[in-house]
């Protein structure tokens, strides 16, 4: 892409605060982007060659919004952080295997977009985003959901499309969760605790294409009561 290209979209993202650089072949953060720390709201580059998000992202504290889908990311840094008014991280797509921990410093977060990318394990310390609302993990190859998945404030959890055959009671404690989806997984009926029907919030427990016919669940202790509330859900909704 030719630099008068990148200037005129420079200029346009001061005036707007939304810098938009999609499917250009980009195989690193643009380094331009500097200039602009203190007026960017949201930034995508998606579809992109992009290996490495360059520490400097932590300058960008104005940030919403930043989408890097489709690209070559395997890990982030630690700067990340910084990002106190980040509302949205999209990083689906990529060859990410790990979170660094100082993702759990973006107070402001509302959705964390990680499927299709190379996480065998459920990623740790997400329980302090206290404003989260959506976590993505479909596409990945994790096998277990543990216990610290309790301390998540998540409305819904997204793990479609994993290796998972464990799934820890404490699932049910998560104190906002309404929509928890399992597809496409690896569990038996037996893994399945009872807890999230008779004791969670979950209005949505959605687990088609798993070890055991879905109509089973209705054979398991407090089934009614997820249906109760998986109708009154419904029912807001028509």
């Amino acid at each position: 892409m030719g630099n008068s290209a990148l200037k005129s979209h420079l200029e346009t993202s001061q005036k707007t605060g939304v810098f938009q650089l999609t499917a250009k072949g980009l195989q690193e953060f643009p380094e331009e982007l500097q200039r602009l720390t203190s007026n960017l709201r949201t930034v995508d580059l998606s579809g992109n060659k992009i290996e490495i998000l360059p520490a400097s992202v932590g300058n960008f504290l104005q940030l919403k919004s930043l989408t890097l889908n489709s690209n070559k990311l395997t890990g982030l840094p630690a700067e990340i952080g910084k990002l106190k008014k980040l509302e949205t991280l999209s990083l689906n797509g990529n060859q990410i295997q790990l979170l660094p921990p100082t993702v759990g410093q973006l107070k402001a977060l509302r959705t964390l977009n990680l499927s299709g990318n190379q996480f065998t394990e459920f990623p740790a310390g997400l329980g302090t985003l206290r404003q989260l609302d959506l976590l993505d993990l479909s596409r990945n190859r994790i096998q277990s959901v543990p216990a610290a998945v309790s301390e998540l404030q998540a409305i819904e959890i997204n793990l479609n499309q994993n290796q998972i055959s464990v799934l820890s009671a404490e699932v049910s404690r998560c104190p906002r969760l309404k929509v928890l989806r399992l597809e496409e997984n690896c569990l038996e009926l037996s893994s399945i605790p009872e807890s999230i029907l008779t004791e969670s919030q979950v209005s949505l427990f959605s687990v088609e294409g798993n070890l055991f016919e879905v109509k089973k669940l209705r054979e398991l202790e407090g089934y009614e009561k997820y249906m109760e509330r998986f109708t009154a859900t419904k029912k807001k909704f028509v």
